[in-house]
């Protein structure tokens, strides 16, 4: 069965490219062993119930927490024992607790590997906006986002291709304030992942059952293809 066909088919269905959990565990599979990770509100959250096997990931919250372990079961948890989203979180052998401060320390110190975020817009330079549309209505709430992309070695962000009403993330250039700028190495979305590069947006990888027009058709930047090796 072609891509083409594939993809016809999902859409008939209503069903197209990764779930959320689907993203996040392709997303783990990119991290490297050993690894120090941020992960961000919402999906980002996710990463940590998939770590590869064979791999020790070490997960940071910029409230205090490193060896944080995936979310416990629905109804369970310990209100001492939260992330910086004020989700419940459980903790990994040989966890450490420490001062908000001293976890602004280590980001802004280059002493965390990875960031993983979630984004309203990532421009093909890799200029990212997800703390605020700039409307006047707009409730601030930038976190400690613009000092991970600051501070932080690399930075994925994971999101939906598009908005509920179908507007691209990915654009040529971003409409809401910065978060920073050319601070995103690469985006994984529910229908593809790619890198950004000098050149803008480069495809790494196709979701099941999405073709490469459909991605295009749906990206706000021209859709560079999978570079050849």
């Amino acid at each position: 069965m072609t891509e083409k066909v594939q993809t016809e088919r999902a859409q008939a269905l209503g069903v197209v490219g990764r779930s959320r959990e689907e993203m996040a565990k392709r997303l783990a599979q990119d991290i490297a062993n050993g690894s120090y990770v941020n992960l961000g509100i919402g999906i980002p959250e996710l990463v940590a119930k998939f770590v590869p096997e064979g791999r020790t990931l070490i997960y940071h919250t910029e409230n205090g927490l490193l060896g944080m372990g995936p979310s416990p079961e629905p109804g369970g948890g310990d209100p001492e024992l939260i992330n910086a989203g004020k989700r419940y979180v459980t903790v990994n052998p040989g966890a450490a607790f420490f001062h908000h401060a001293d976890s602004f320390a280590m980001i802004r110190g280059g002493h965390i590997d990875l960031c993983v975020l979630g984004a309203m817009q990532v421009s093909k330079a890799g200029d990212l906006a997800n703390w605020s549309t700039g409307a006047p209505d707009a409730i601030p709430a930038v976190g400690g986002a613009m000092d991970l992309v600051a501070g932080v070695k690399s930075v994925f962000v994971i999101t939906q291709h598009c908005t509920r009403d179908g507007q691209p993330k990915l654009v040529e250039s971003c409409t809401y304030p910065l978060t920073g700028r050319g601070v995103i190495d690469r985006v994984y979305t529910d229908l593809a992942v790619i890198d950004i590069t000098a050149d803008g947006f480069r495809l790494v990888e196709l979701s099941p059952g999405v073709d490469f027009e459909y991605v295009q058709a749906l990206t706000g930047a021209e859709l560079l293809p999978i570079a050849n090796t």
